[in-house]
């Protein structure tokens, strides 16, 4: 039986820093809800290659209920693959490293028995409960309510919310330093008697984090009875203009290890054989997402698309944000996409005539049949219209939440000089968004690498110059626990096997007439030399391979911004890809035209300059 103790040792020398030189054959797995992914990284000629994948059916339910044996099954795919042996005669990883079998380290990540799930409270909803929820989405938790003393729920409402959650551990926060410490003391007089109980293990503890102000410290303490594993940290907000997350989503990834995770079905083995903590896979994204933005010095967006949730991540100005759209997905959710982004608006990216009986029909048997994927090209046309609307609703989600601090005094214009903010500004500007990567079935596995493209332009509707990219084989869960601990090593595995670079989108943002002019190009390097002009609703696909790097000048028609401003012109490095340069006169916000066989005119044509005329 595993005991605190003995998670807490395990957990301790999982975080012993290891020696980055003497690393050379690196074995991580990805425990997700189905499916247990393996990958082999090696040093290869100095630099570090993702060599070897296999995968296994993740072995946390019963009548397995032991995820070891999912890990063993994967990581025994990958040992025959490369003729390595990884797992010893006593069932577990070798380590380290010698004679053609074993590993120098073992690292995981999982979201197996629904991942990470937390509820969130603060005092007041549009600010210290965003904080507190921004923190628990960053750490890579699924946030299953916030309570707020503003949420428009009476007590005893609230007080039978949080009895029927069952949540993994719950934030609280609210007040800043120095303040006054009623208003926090209430929410925690109002968890305290709820008495939560965990999702998992009847036996621990709940585990507690108050993350406000510091003087309600004492009060919150004797608020709380034994029934909880109550942690203190540093404030969320120490004033009204700071946001200090890091210290509560430490305090998040290390609870999960030696709670919540040592009460999942095998995951006390699983913890003894890696070399570095076990991370939620959504924060493992995250955190990959933040170190190449970091390297790079640019803006990113990143996008997992799944059956039931679409996660988004941004990195803008170094601010790092997430968003999960808990019933925005392509099978178990595909109703709700349905429902809220209409037929109407999902068939208007179709240019097949579809019986919206048919349709829901559909729609139906996907739900019911959640695992299947498309047999024909109308399934495939209608899936792939579900996803633009279900990636455009979850990106304009992501953008309301992802916003600059509310309540925060704000100089807005000298007439107004000072006044309080209700709700914060977005951080996300599509204008300065850099890259923009792609993972999740539908836009990973699109049979060609244009139509992962065109969703991705479509939905995100990017601005100015933006590079696209995807996740090969969604490795990035697994780079991001790897960059914890071999940062180098990540960052160059992303790059040459992680990435499939699918080119560059330039798209100025305006609205015209069509017809009239967009934007003239000129776009020169060692494989291309195109010039010409694009006019307003037109897009053109210029080839450019992958690796290839290009100068490209843009010159937006008045009332059109590339960039610089309204009409003036834009000169950009941009590379190329797998799909290749595409020059987008379609303006911004993108409309498409209300009537329907105009509507099918305009997308057939966009179709066929991307390559994908079979799609008419």
């Amino acid at each position: 039986m595993t005991t605190p103790e003995s998670i807490t040792s395990a957990h301790d020398a999982a975080s012993t820093p290891l020696d980055p030189s003497s690393i050379n054959v690196i074995l991580a797995t990805d425990c997700g809800s189905t499916t247990t992914k393996a990958i082999l990284i090696e040093k290869v000629d100095g630099e570090y290659r993702q060599t070897y994948r296999g995968e296994a059916p993740t072995t946390v339910e019963e009548p397995a209920a032991d995820v070891t044996m999912g890990v063993v099954n994967s990581v025994t795919e990958v040992g025959e693959l490369a003729g390595r042996k990884l797992i010893g005669d006593d069932g577990q990883v070798i380590r380290p490293a010698s004679d053609g079998q074993g590993c120098d380290i073992y690292i995981s990540t999982s979201s197996a028995g629904g991942g990470l799930q937390m509820m969130v409270a603060g005092v007041v909803r549009e600010m210290t409960a965003a904080s507190a929820k921004r923190a628990a989405l960053g750490a890579g938790a699924i946030v299953m309510d916030t309570i707020a003393t503003n949420d428009k729920r009476l007590p005893h409402e609230q007080i039978q919310r949080i009895r029927e959650l069952r949540p993994d551990m719950i934030l609280i926060s609210g007040g800043t330093d120095g303040g006054t410490t009623q208003h926090v003391v209430q929410i925690a007089e109002m968890v305290a008697p709820a008495k939560p109980q965990p999702r998992f293990g009847a036996e621990y503890r709940m585990p507690v984090i108050f993350a406000g102000n510091t003087d309600a410290r004492d009060a919150i303490t004797d608020t709380f009875d034994d029934s909880v594993e109550l942690s203190l940290v540093d404030n969320l907000r120490p004033t009204m203009e700071q946001e200090n997350l890091a210290p509560a989503r430490d305090a998040i990834h290390d609870l999960f290890l030696e709670h919540v995770m040592a009460h999942a079905p095998g995951y006390d083995k699983l913890i003894s054989w890696t070399d570095s903590p076990i991370m939620p896979t959504p924060g493992a994204v995250g955190n990959i997402l933040q170190q190449i933005a970091e390297q790079r010095n640019v803006n990113a967006v990143g996008v997992d698309i799944g059956g039931a949730t679409t996660d988004v991540f941004s990195v803008f100005e170094g601010t790092f944000n997430r968003t999960v759209s808990a019933n925005l997905g392509m099978s178990y959710s595909i109703s709700n996409v349905c429902a809220e982004a209409t037929l109407p608006s999902i068939l208007q990216w179709v240019p097949l005539d579809m019986d919206e009986r048919e349709l829901r029909n559909r729609v139906k048997n996907k739900m019911i049949r959640p695992t299947t994927i498309p047999q024909t090209l109308e399934s495939l046309l209608f899936e792939q219209a579900v996803a633009r609307e279900a990636l455009r609703l979850a990106y304009e989600q992501h953008k309301d939440f992802a916003t600059t601090l509310k309540g925060v005094q704000q100089q807005r214009t000298v007439g107004d000089t000072f006044s309080q903010q209700a709700s914060g500004q977005t951080i996300v500007n599509n204008m300065t968004l850099d890259l923009l990567v792609a993972s999740g079935g539908v836009l990973s596995h699109a049979p060609r690498m244009s139509q992962t493209a065109a969703m991705l332009v479509d939905a995100f509707q990017p601005e100015g110059i933006t590079t696209l990219a995807k996740d090969s084989i969604f490795m990035m869960p697994h780079l991001g626990v790897l960059s914890q601990v071999h940062p180098e090593a990540a960052v160059q595995v992303f790059e040459r096997d992680c990435l499939v670079y699918l080119g560059t989108c330039v798209a100025p943002a305006g609205i015209g007439k069509p017809g009239k002019p967009c934007f003239k190009y000129q776009i020169t390097g060692d494989e291309i030399s195109e010039n010409g002009q694009v006019l307003f609703g037109e897009l053109k696909l210029l080839p450019l391979a992958d690796g290839a790097k290009a100068t490209a000048t843009i010159e937006p028609a008045k009332g059109f911004d590339a960039g610089e401003g309204p009409g003036k012109r834009i000169e950009r490095e941009i590379r190329g890809g797998t799909v290749g340069v595409l020059l987008d006169g379609r303006g911004r916000p993108l409309k498409l035209p209300k009537d329907r066989d105009a509507c099918r005119e305009a997308v057939m044509t966009w179709n066929q300059v991307q390559g994908l005329a079979e799609l008419n």
